[in-house]
Formats: structure tokens, C-alpha cells, sequence
């Protein structure tokens, strides 16, 4: 098997937390080849995808954890697979960035996740196609939208659509004096789309992270506990980490985003839930696969590699 990984520098991530590195790791136990790619190493040249890629091997050394071969010039449909783990923020370049990958998922590459769907299923936006199983949630540009979501319900969480790792995100509760230069920042004056939400007090519990090979949950989340003062769970905002079975209710919302996820060849997903709320859907970059491997026994990123073989024998 020989697969290609498009990612951030790998000279500047953490191997104890990165998710990435981990895929890469389990590919190469697993005795495939994996090539090295950056966002600008993608081109298009006469309508073939191409890719400058280097051949990348890994160890589990914090202090010299990879290294390089040099780099070629490659006919990016001509690999098995791609991985496409570059992180938000989701622009215009990431943008161009997909339109290369499906140019290769047509000339024989299978793309982990599908190009269309990392253009399609805005990580925010998507919760609105599952209002059964999310909070109360507005997506709008009009302040006054969101002064009325916020008479509502006395207390809401507002965010961009674009952001990561727990950015920009604000709570708002009636009678904040700082109601209106939130608003305006958010949607940059009414010319840009956010988020609101009703808070969640289950937050204390933790933001819950369920991980989705394939359409089916890894049967253990990773409850990320806000750090104290801090409403934001997220491991990036400052918060820890905590592995738990999956309880019933993620059942159930996994239950019901799976399918979809499957429909639109998401093979890998992080639905993100507080209490029983589904409140995001990670498709471009998910994390958290070292933390809950490192409490339980499983193998989530091997996992991930047994469902990218078994969808290309299906091709």
C-alpha cells in the first residue's frame, strides 16, 4: 500500500498528542509506504493532480521523530490513498487545496476525507442537518438575530464557523455589557455568518469527543474538562483530558450522524457533544486518538487503516 499524508509541518508537531503522526506510525507498522506532503506541495499540471512528496519515516522518539527523503514530483492518483490532515483555519486556500485532491480521488487516489465533503460539511454549519440531537442553534449575520436567540434563552455560546481548538468562541449571558462589540466582532459587523448556541451547563461534565471510523463510534470518548474559570473544553483553550465509555446517549447520536457521515465518504469524524447535545462535527482534522489509546485498549488509528483497505477493495 502506498498512501500520501497532506498535513502541517511535521517538524512542528507533538507526537505524544499529534493524531496525525500516529496514522502515519500504524501505516508504516503495518509495512505501507507513506509519502510527505505539505498544502503548497499540491498542484495541477495539464489536469493531472500532481504532488512534490517525499517519502516520510517516523519513530517514537520526541527528540528525532522523523525523517525525509527527497522530494519528487508525482502523479498524486497514482497512490492508494490520501490524507488529507492539514488543519483549519478553513479559506480559500484550503479551498483550492480540495479541488486538486478530487482531481486526484477522480484519477484512481482514494481521499480520507472526501474532498466534497470537507468543502460541504462546515464543521459548525453541519450540526443543522441533525437538529433532533443538537441544542437550540442559530446561524445567522443580523445582530439582531442574535440579541433575540439571546433573549430566549438567558445564556448562549457564540462562535465563528472558521475557527479551531476553542477560538473566538464567547459566552454571552443577559445583561452582559459586551453583548453588542461580541456580536460585531464575530460577524465583522453583519457582513459575516456565526454561531449561537444555548450554553450547555453540562460543560462541567466535559466537551465529549466521539471519534467515527466508517460510520461507527470507537466505543470510548474523550471528555475534554474545561480548565478552571475557563467555559471552553477544548485540549487547545487550556482543557484536560479524560477517556470514558461511550454512554448511551453518544450511542444514540452517533446512531443517527453515522449513516450521513458514510453517505458522504467521511471516513473519519470527531462528533463533538456536551451532555447529550451533539455541538460540532470534525471532518478535516480530528484529534484525540493518543489520548483515549492511552487509557484503553484500543487502536484508533489502525482502525482507521483496516477501513481505508477495506474501501478500496470495494473499488
Amino acid at each position: 500500500m502506498r498512501i500520501g499524508v497532506v498535513m502541517d509541518p511535521i517538524s512542528s508537531i507533538n507526537i505524544k498528542k499529534d493524531s496525525t503522526f500516529e496514522m502515519i506510525w500504524q501505516a508504516q507498522q503495518l509495512g505501507w509506504q507513506v509519502d510527505y506532503l505539505e498544502m503548497n506541495d499540491l498542484s495541477i499540471d495539464n489536469g493531472i493532480a500532481k504532488g512534490d512528496a517525499r517519502h516520510v519515516t517516523v519513530q517514537q522518539n520526541p527528540e528525532d521523530w522523523y525523517q525525509l527523503g527527497e522530494s519528487r514530483r508525482i502523479d498524486l492518483g497514482e497512490l492508494d490513498a490520501i490524507l488529507m490532515r492539514k488543519d483549519p483555519p478553513f479559506d480559500m486556500e484550503f479551498v483550492y487545496s480540495t479541488y486538486i485532491l478530487e482531481l486526484a480521488e477522480e484519477q484512481g487516489a482514494l481521499v480520507v476525507n472526501s474532498p466534497k465533503a470537507l468543502r460541504d460539511c462546515n464543521e459548525k454549519a453541519y450540526c443543522a442537518w441533525f437538529p433532533e440531537v443538537c441544542p437550540d442553534t442559530v446561524i445567522t449575520r443580523k445582530a439582531s438575530d442574535f440579541r433575540a436567540f439571546l433573549a430566549k434563552h438567558g445564556d448562549i455560546i457564540v462562535k465563528p464557523l472558521d475557527g479551531m481548538g476553542g477560538a473566538s468562541i464567547f459566552r454571552i449571558q443577559a445583561g452582559s455589557p459586551n453583548i453588542g462589540v461580541i456580536i460585531e466582532t464575530l460577524t465583522n459587523h453583519e457582513s459575516t455568518y456565526a454561531m449561537a448556541q444555548r450554553y450547555m451547563p453540562e460543560i462541567v461534565e466535559g466537551d465529549k469527543r466521539i471519534l467515527m471510523v466508517n460510520g461507527e463510534p470507537v466505543p470510548y470518548v474523550l471528555a475534554r474538562l474545561p480548565a478552571k474559570g475557563e467555559t471552553r473544553g477544548n485540549l487547545a483553550a487550556g482543557g484536560r483530558g479524560v477517556a470514558q465509555p461511550l454512554s448511551e446517549s453518544d450511542r444514540k447520536i452517533a446512531e443517527v450522524v453515522g449513516p450521513e457521515l458514510v453517505k458522504r465518504k467521511i471516513l473519519f469524524a470527531g462528533l463533538d457533544v456536551i451532555g447529550d447535545r451533539l455541538t460540532e462535527i470534525n471532518v478535516t482534522s480530528p484529534t484525540c486518538i493518543k489520548e483515549i489509546n492511552a487509557e484503553y485498549d484500543t487502536n484508533i488509528a489502525l482502525d482507521l487503516m483496516r477501513a481505508i483497505e477495506q474501501t478500496l477493495s470495494k473499488k
